[in-house]
């Protein structure tokens, strides 16, 4: 195993004062620049490989690894802190709520409520990613999302709203991003289309690299893991490496662990209760686990439409980290949840 694989997993979590006072007393390391602190840590790797220590004895040879785990993400060109997401079909197929935004108008009138609501970022698919779903061409993606990218940028009062394209298409991407979007979402982390990395590069814009593998037809065909956290962290590593030697600045990147994407219930899980592995990438993290199917098995619930209860428990572990951006449908809902957080972490 290289020494690039090794990786230290954040244990024994402190928040708030509790956590600035164990760091003070050198009883624990900052995690991602705080505000959460680990008093422990397991390395995987080396011949420590599975070991528990505490943190404030990690073996010296292990120093790199913990200074990139205890450094802040950088905010990559977005709004700093932790922000929410909001997601946009303009699809007449997806998961939860394919056609009701099919149009400009109605997906005009939805991020407007969003940005009312708080969201600064809104993520626009032209393309259902469903487990399953059939690939689009780029022509037709780009007929879908075209529209709705005009249309917020004509709009008054919404000028410091950030678009990101959920696209694989380097066509789209391109034309996107010439239109007004500033993000690109990509769950193939840019490896579906050779010209995808270039386009990102010329634009110096943030991308958003989400772990997969296989495609959403085929997924569930690549779900065996030896360790899926600790895997996952893996390969996402390598396709921060290929970004950045595609000229990419890793600054702008932010990685995604890909919930409910060649994932089973348990994988998925295992990854949520695990999040501060993450920190290894030195990225801002995105957490996109709004009325997946593995909230509806586990809760019982059918209808996508009514997981969201579900998707805020499942997403709140993401504010471990100071700055992760949490996609998600209901917006007003998850920006409730998250100012509550907030607030329990400063005392």
């Amino acid at each position: 195993m290289m020494m690039n694989d090794w990786l230290i997993e954040p244990l024994g979590l402190l928040h708030g004062p509790a956590a600035r006072q164990a760091v003070t007393a050198g009883l624990a390391r900052w995690l991602a620049g705080g505000p959460s602190a680990y008093t422990l840590a397991r390395l995987w790797g080396g011949e420590e490989d599975g070991h528990i220590v505490p943190a404030c004895a990690i073996p010296a040879q292990w120093a790199q690894v913990a200074d990139r785990v205890s450094a802040p993400f950088p905010d990559a060109g977005l709004p700093s802190g932790p922000q929410v997401m909001g997601i946009i079909n303009v699809t007449p197929d997806s998961f939860s709520d394919g056609g009701r935004h099919y149009h400009a108008v109605p997906a005009l009138e939805a991020i407007r409520a969003m940005y009312a609501a708080g969201c600064r970022i809104v993520d626009i698919g032209g393309e259902s990613t469903r487990p399953g779903a059939p690939p689009v061409t780029a022509e037709e993606e780009w007929r879908r999302i075209g529209p709705v990218i005009r249309a917020v940028r004509e709009c008054t009062g919404l000028d410091d709203l950030h678009l990101s394209i959920d696209t694989r298409q380097g066509m789209v991407m391109d034309r996107a991003l010439g239109a007004g979007a500033s993000i690109i979402n990509d769950v193939s982390a840019l490896t579906y289309d050779p010209a995808a990395r270039r386009v990102v590069a010329r634009h110096g814009c943030p991308v958003m690299l989400m772990h997969m593998r296989g495609t959403p037809a085929t997924m569930h065909d690549h779900a065996a893991y030896d360790d899926v956290a600790v895997d996952v962290v893996r390969e996402l590593a390598h396709r921060v490496d290929e970004a950045v030697a595609a000229g990419i600045d890793r600054a702008r990147i932010l990685i995604d662990p890909g919930i409910g994407f060649a994932k089973t219930v348990e994988g998925n899980l295992d990854l949520l209760a695990r999040l501060p592995l993450l920190a290894n990438l030195g990225c801002r993290v995105v957490l996109g686990v709004s009325r997946k199917r593995m909230l509806g098995e586990i809760c019982a619930q059918p209808d996508a439409a009514r997981r969201d209860p579900a998707t805020i428990a499942a997403s709140l572990p993401g504010l471990v980290f100071a700055n992760t951006v949490l996609r998600v449908h209901n917006v007003t809902a998850m920006m409730q949840a998250m100012r509550v957080t907030q607030g329990l972490d400063r005392h």
